[in-house]
């Protein structure tokens, strides 16, 4: 572990910490609102929330202290897991939540595999990519990299969450971006995905599935059926104007309109009570969280560091444009959540350890440059 506790403090990057309690704490102020509303169980949810967020902070702690060589070691073997996890989930052990068995009830809580699968998946391509970045040109490396996401993406989406499943998709994505060396590789792998786009449309997509697609380009195709959420969503965002209708006084997510507005549409519940102010606010401190990762990748000691960081700021981005585009209209809906915000204790606990690696790396790289 590196811990001298003559140093933690002065090697702690104390601005991403703050960054992060601040999106907490929004929140749980938003949880909170839709709580008013509608009491009973919603407050239960907050409670647990505020020790998830307690347990995430500290656990964040712990992880910042263990050197972030420590997790490239064991990423095989965590790695391993989670898909062992992923398969256990779609058997009787696995329990269906919002039509997807994708999570195992631990009684007062439930855990999602997928989340923990995000973890290892970034820390295996950060060790692949910092082993092999330069064989990458090789068809076989090309081939293992693309299966060592193929896997547990496939696993995913029989559950089915095809939001989950895009989230490693992309993290994939960016990785073969950052060690991509022809350009026909890249034509390759985006002439792949159009082909397997109009595969799965034509031979794999079940009706309902193609609904989706098609409402999130004309919601007014359906708008009591599935096309309600995104307009009610976009009704929430436009009603918050600039200082928004106030805390626990907005219409949409008080009176129920909003589904999910603890979790997949949280982001709404924000704009329509704290309006443009609020929205801003939350985007500005995502936009300080992506240059502190800029800061601890561009300076990280060694490779791996540096992309560990790079697919942790991937993995928040598309989880916050993901979700505030669905909640806009400009995206359809997946179940995405917003990270640090939304109601989700697997989900907030995923993200506290990403971060706590990257502390690491910056503490790592702080105690390093003290002994030049």
């Amino acid at each position: 572990m590196i811990f001298n506790k003559n140093k933690i403090l002065i090697t702690t990057d104390w601005w991403l910490i703050t960054i992060i309690i601040f999106l907490v704490t929004f929140g749980l102020a938003a949880i909170y609102s839709v709580a008013l509303g509608r009491g009973g169980s919603e407050f239960d949810n907050l409670q647990k929330q505020i020790i998830w967020m307690f347990f995430g902070i500290i656990l964040m702690f712990i992880v910042s202290l263990i050197d972030y060589h420590f997790w490239c070691k064991i990423s095989w073997i965590g790695y391993i897991v989670s898909l062992i996890l992923l398969i256990l989930v779609l058997t009787p052990l696995g329990s269906t939540i919002k039509g997807a068995r994708g999570w195992f009830d631990l009684g007062s809580a439930s855990f999602q595999p997928v989340e923990l699968t995000k973890i290892f998946l970034i820390l295996i391509l950060a060790d692949f990519c910092s082993r092999y970045s330069r064989q990458i040109y090789k068809l076989k490396q090309l081939f293992f990299m693309g299966l060592l996401a193929i896997i547990p993406l496939s696993l995913v989406i029989i559950q089915p969450d095809f939001g989950s499943a895009m989230v490693l998709f992309f993290i994939w994505l960016v990785s073969f971006l950052l060690v991509m060396q022809k350009k026909w590789h890249g034509l390759l792998v985006f002439g792949s995905i159009i082909l397997l786009f109009l595969g799965a449309w034509f031979f794999l997509l079940q009706d309902y599935q193609k609904d989706r697609i098609k409402i999130f380009l004309n919601p007014e195709l359906d708008p009591l059926g599935r096309g309600y959420n995104v307009q009610q969503s976009i009704i929430a965002v436009g009603a918050g104007k600039f200082l928004g209708r106030g805390l626990g006084f907005g219409s949409q997510s008080q009176l129920k309109f909003i589904p999910e507005s603890q979790t997949d549409f949280i982001f709404s519940v924000i704009a329509e009570e704290i309006g443009f102010v609020g929205v801003f606010l939350i985007l500005f401190l995502f936009g300080l969280f992506f240059y502190r990762f800029y800061r601890i990748a561009s300076r990280a000691p060694d490779d791996f560091g540096m992309f560990v960081s790079i697919l942790t700021a991937a993995t928040v981005f598309i989880h916050v444009f993901i979700n505030s585009g669905m909640c806009v209209g400009l995206l359809p809906v997946t179940g995405i959540s917003l990270p640090f915000v939304s109601y989700g204790g697997s989900f907030l606990l995923t993200m506290m350890i990403l971060v706590g690696i990257n502390l690491s790396i910056y503490r790592y790289e702080v105690l390093l440059r003290e002994l030049d």
